[in-house]
């Protein structure tokens, strides 16, 4: 394969993890729209839609990220821009999830950790596309 063919291909784990992280959130809305709704409070539902919600958007980040892997920006940057959506979705959905589906208390402080893995996605996303070509 050569060096062209080789820059010109998608990034397959931003790919693959997008795609199935969007399908979990998918069926993770229809579990709090449905199987919820009896069980917890009305703000423990606002917040589960909150987890949902952003799952869905950076799973559709990271679909993004392998997609623009094939346009010349900087894939060591795309991979970490990645890396930090993959966090964010576990750190600040997951400890959403955990919050309205058990009794702990601890993963509260770990969810603005999360939001801040998505804002680091982002900047390198950002960062990605300003880069000169080299």
């Amino acid at each position: 394969m050569t060096a062209n063919a080789v820059k010109s291909t998608v990034m397959r784990w931003p790919l693959a993890t997008g795609a199935t992280l969007a399908l979990f959130a998918v069926m993770a809305g229809a579990f709090g729209a449905h199987g919820l709704r009896s069980l917890v409070s009305a703000r423990g539902l606002e917040v589960f839609q909150t987890a949902v919600t952003y799952q869905i958007y950076h799973s559709i980040a990271l679909v993004l990220v392998a997609l623009l892997a094939t346009s010349g920006l900087s894939r060591s940057l795309l991979a970490w821009a990645a890396g930090f959506y993959l966090a964010g979705i576990l750190l600040f959905s997951g400890s959403l999830y955990l919050l309205v589906l058990t009794d702990l208390s601890w993963p509260g402080p770990v969810t603005p950790i999360g939001g801040a893995c998505f804002m680091v996605g982002w900047a390198l996303l950002l960062a990605a596309a300003l880069r000169r070509n080299q």
